[in-house]
């Protein structure tokens, strides 16, 4: 099998000749770009590392470095990243640490006396930036720019950030999408946005220079409950406008994708759950099933949700709205045994993740702890299929690549054993 039919089987519950790899087909599968940095060195690659989700400080995953680990996934993101700009015209940055990295022409930065990083929506320093790297970190954290509310007037279309795509983003989809198709034989990710109801790292929205409605993140919390009526109509609002694009986007990109990146709201704790699945079933669910339901019976295209921590009572939930996959399988949290969790929903739901723990194994562990934790775990999920290995979310700044190499060295047994 090559790429794209390997993730089509496994993704379909049937058997693939091996299992299948992602890394860097989504934001939440990916690398951080400090440590790909050191990847790419350690395997003799001397391309730079460009950074592609700047909020995360992802690095881009190359054609290169995916036929050395065997990658089988290739993401088609967003024309404009998390901070609404494009990643075109690209240049050279150098992070507070010293390392070089090339970043889109619009990733324009400022730095106060405490060496903290900031970037800007759009690009525009004229504005008040949206997102803040501290001086010794790896991750932008979303500057929240509330202003002051007034219930009388809060109006649920300032929470409704997502836009009817224009010309030129479709434009981009199809000739993109028909390019990877027909240059590789990597099976597609789709990212393109604006499914994902509730997504607490969307809400201080760092793409607009200018964010109305509500957008502190614990009074966006607290609004699920306080402002139920308010927090619904956004949704609908949202749902209405993504129905509108899925139709355009698969005019754009037809059956060329195998999975679409539908949501990213995480419902979970490391030791329980955000929201009750009452209210998950009141105010997600039917704009998830909306989506899904859309998306089955007009596409080939199979569902992703990404949820981080404790949401083993979600997942019948999950599976009744249509989605076809969970991710990121995360095994350390309260009540996510990977032997429970096969055994209960691995013929209903495709896992893509859980491989290991990225929290405490492949960042801390030695190599070998590396190597027998990612075979356990490939035994326990490949069984039956309906599996692709990736990490628990994406590899974090300062893991070792050592333990990275042994990781995918261990796959790389498996498969041949």
């Amino acid at each position: 099998m090559n790429s794209r039919e390997r993730i089509r089987a496994s993704i379909s519950h049937k058997q693939p000749d091996r299992v299948p790899l992602d890394l860097g087909g989504t934001a939440v599968s990916g690398i951080s770009a400090f440590t790909l940095v050191k990847l790419k060195k350690a395997l003799g690659l001397k391309t730079p590392v460009m950074i592609d989700e700047p909020f995360q400080i992802l690095g881009r995953v190359d054609d290169e470095l995916r036929k050395i680990l065997g990658i089988d996934t290739v993401p088609l993101n967003a024309r404009k990243n998390f901070f609404g700009f494009e990643n075109e015209n690209w240049k050279k940055w150098t992070a507070p640490d010293g390392t070089k990295f090339l970043v889109p022409e619009k990733f324009n930065t400022t730095m106060d006396s405490n060496g903290n990083v900031y970037l800007y929506p759009e690009g525009d320093i004229t504005v008040s930036p949206s997102g803040k790297l501290p001086a010794s970190g790896f991750y932008f954290d979303a500057i929240v720019r509330q202003k002051p509310i007034n219930e009388t007037s809060l109006n649920p279309s300032d929470n409704v950030d997502i836009q009817v795509l224009s010309d030129e983003d479709l434009r981009y989809y199809e000739m993109e999408s028909i390019r990877i198709f027909k240059e590789t034989e990597f099976s597609i990710i789709g990212n393109f946005g604006g499914t994902s109801f509730g997504d607490i790292a969307l809400v201080p929205a760092p793409f607009l220079k200018n964010p109305k409605g509500i957008r502190d993140i614990e009074e966006w919390y607290i609004s699920t409950i306080t402002r139920r009526n308010y927090i619904y109509e956004v949704f609908s609002r949202q749902c209405e406008i993504a129905l509108k694009n899925l139709k355009m986007i698969f005019q754009a990109v037809d059956n060329r994708i195998d999975v679409i990146f539908v949501s990213g709201t995480d419902f979970g704790t490391q030791n329980s759950q955000f929201i009750s699945v009452q209210t998950y079933r009141e105010l997600y669910k039917p704009f998830h099933s909306k989506v899904n339901d859309w998306i089955h019976k007009n596409t080939a295209w199979k569902t992703f949700i990404h949820s981080c921590g404790s949401i083993e009572p979600f997942i019948n939930d999950f599976i009744e709205a249509g989605f076809d996959i969970r991710n990121p399988v995360q095994c350390s949290a309260k009540n996510m045994d990977p032997v429970d969790l096969k055994r209960k929903y691995g013929e209903k739901i495709c896992f893509w993740g859980g491989g290991i723990d990225t929290q405490k194994t492949l960042p801390f562990g030695t190599p070998e702890q590396v190597r027998q934790e990612v075979k356990n775990r490939l035994k326990i999920f490949s069984e039956g299929s309906g599996y692709v290995f990736n990490t628990i979310h994406n590899i974090q700044a300062k893991t070792s690549v050592e333990n990275i190499l042994a990781m995918f060295e261990a796959v790389k047994q498996f498969n041949n054993s």
